[in-house]
């Protein structure tokens, strides 16, 4: 699919699929609406007909009630299907009108993973990454819960080898084109929610011993017990045997067939109802399977669905069936059938040298399917951004200069977009500015965009060309009353971290706002200096925000490492204005007075 290159264009894509697909909905239930009256009638039909010739023969009805069965079973079998065709329709029209929402920035349709929030994270929860109205909610598509693993594992280990983010910004666009493949793996997948359960369910499935299927005596079992029912009941029709026979051949048949009924009902409860998911997991297999890739990344992945001279996703359909015959194992048809050629003992034997053949595809299958379900998020992401621009990837450590660099969770009729120019190690923005003027908000859009960057995304700027370090931050440092731990003291624990690091050889881009806001002025002030001064000592890189006017001298103690900016609060006639722009230098003017003072919380003096 050509790719849009406006968000208007987006917004008429959504539109306009809506719109086609409802038309086909409409359809879908008015003829299944006429198939149900069909149905109806079929069934009439035949009890007239029936009644009309009662004084037929036995034979004579039963050939009018098969000619009016067999085109009622066929309007089952088609009318279940306009119901499926239906399910889907909904699903893209659902789909569609969420999607329109998310371009609204209203994302509550989309899984935020709150659960995933940490603190000790190096950057996730400065980024607001997880949760209510997060970047991971913005993006996150998945339909699996290893697929939503996945996507949260990129993001909170972005790539740091330009090779792998240059891989992956390949396999971002071209999936980015496939929209019907990326659109019909999501309805496809919301056919059947699944959970952390579920994952457990296959990992006890893989892990499982065989107890029936290499056993000789059971492995004889399901084929004597059959042969001795057709013999007992050969011998009633054409013989004169008793029915104590009979009888004998009933009770025994009972014994064996529920002997082991402990066990096959432990096993069936390990999987209950899992083949719904994996009836789900081979649909999506087979849309992965039967796709086109050129980019070496996806192909690879295709791949591990098809080696071995198995297409994974009849595989794995085999497998539903065999658990969903369990399933089904009481009801009144399955229980007699169980009686009469050990039904169960088959099933669980099927089980087992299912498992025993294919339990060791397990991880790369579903590592596939995994990858292909994060891939889709990130090309849907970038098919709903058509003005961000995938980034360079530089050489030079910490190398970032980019223009024109934006939010993305900032509505983009109200986002302010800044430069960044950072040229190399050993150096330092430092960012100083009134409050409310747009330091922290900087800090984070440098810090997201960077992220993407790292992730192999496209990014929100004109452009940019970035080094791919390792990102840590402190911006949202936190008390704790559960470890007994004041807020100075996380954030000290904050700095060590980056300091034990750095004293690792590894390379970091650090964005700070506010060192040491758990201290007095002078005390924070030695001691900003001085972490400063230590940073650059290990060659480190990034930026620092700060209301500390001070800390913008240490250009003239490092004028080749240090650069000052500045975010300005204007005050024109007695009224506060920001432009939200960054600036060379050191701030000129505060506002906190002025703001207490026109709040009425202090007076002139």
């Amino acid at each position: 699919m050509e790719q849009k290159t406006t968000i208007d264009e987006i917004f008429l894509f959504y539109r306009t699929k809506q719109k086609e697909h409802s038309d086909i909905l409409q359809t879908l239930k008015r003829n299944i609406h006429n198939t149900g009256t069909l149905r109806l009638l079929v069934i009439i039909g035949m009890i007239v007909t029936l009644w009309l010739c009662r004084g037929y023969s036995v034979t004579a009805l039963m050939a009018v009630a098969a000619a009016f069965l067999l085109p009622f079973f066929v309007l089952v079998v088609y009318h279940t299907g306009l119901h499926a065709k239906r399910a889907y329709e909904e699903g893209v029209i659902r789909l569609c009108e969420n999607e329109l929402k998310a371009l609204n920035y209203d994302f509550s349709a989309f899984d935020g993973a709150a659960e995933l929030t940490d603190s000790q994270h190096p950057f996730s929860l400065d980024l607001d990454v997880f949760g209510e109205k997060s970047l991971f909610q913005s993006i996150n598509r998945t339909v699996t819960l290893i697929g939503k693993k996945r996507l949260a594992g990129w993001f909170k280990n972005p790539l740091s080898n330009k090779p792998d983010i240059l891989s992956r910004q390949q396999a971002v666009k071209e999936m980015c084109t496939k929209t019907d493949f990326r659109h019909n793996f999501y309805v496809t997948g919301k056919e059947q929610p699944n959970s952390d359960k579920d994952v457990r369910q296959l990992n006890e499935l893989a892990s499982r011993t065989t107890h029936f299927s290499e056993n000789l005596l059971w492995k004889a079992l399901i084929w004597l017990v059959p042969l001795a029912w057709i013999i007992t009941i050969a011998a009633l029709i054409w013989t004169n045997m008793s029915f104590g026979a009979f009888n004998v051949m009933f009770f025994l048949s009972l014994i064996i067939a529920n002997i082991h009924t402990k066990r096959i009902t432990k096993l069936h409860q390990t999987m209950d109802h899992m083949n719904k998911m994996l009836s789900v997991y081979s649909k999506l297999m087979k849309h992965i399977e039967n796709e086109k890739f050129n980019s070496d990344t996806l192909k690879n992945s295709q791949q591990k669905l098809t080696s071995n001279g198995a297409a994974a996703s009849k595989t794995i359909k085999k497998l539903s069936g065999i658990i969903g015959g369990l399933d089904q194992r009481f009801n009144m048809a399955a229980i007699i059938f169980n009686l009469l050629y050990l039904r169960d003992l088959r099933h669980v034997m099927q089980l087992e040298k299912w498992v025993k053949t294919y339990a060791g595809r397990f991880d790369t299958w579903f590592d596939a399917l995994a990858e292909f379900d994060a891939f889709c998020s990130l090309a849907n992401f970038t098919f709903n951004h058509p003005g961000y621009i995938f980034p360079s990837i530089a050489d030079t450590y910490c190398q970032m200069e980019g223009k024109a660099l934006g939010h993305p969770l900032i509505h983009r009729d109200k986002c302010v977009r800044n430069d960044i120019d950072i040229p190399g190690n050993k150096y330092f923005l430092i960012v100083t500015g009134a409050n409310m003027a747009g330091k922290s908000t900087y800090l984070r859009t440098i810090g997201v965009n960077f992220l993407f960057a790292c992730m192999g995304m496209p990014v929100c700027a004109e452009s940019l060309s970035v080094y791919p370090a390792h990102l840590v931050t402190s911006l949202r440092t936190a008390d704790s009353l559960v470890s007994n731990e004041s807020y100075f003291f996380a954030e000290l624990k904050r700095l060590k971290m980056i300091i034990d690091l750095l004293n690792t050889g590894r390379e970091l881009f650090i964005i700070l706002d506010e060192i040491l806001k758990g201290t007095n002025s002078i005390d924070k002030q030695k001691g900003s200096v001085a972490l400063v001064k230590q940073l650059l000592k290990k060659g480190a890189c990034g930026m620092i925000a700060t209301h500390d006017l001070t800390l913008g001298s240490l250009t003239e103690i490092f004028p080749e490492n240090i650069r000052n900016k500045r975010f300005e609060a204007d005050i024109t006639n007695d009224k506060l204005t920001f432009t939200y722009r960054i600036r060379e230098g050191i701030a000129q003017n505060m506002n906190a007075t002025f703001l207490m003072k026109k709040m009425g919380i202090s007076e002139d003096e």
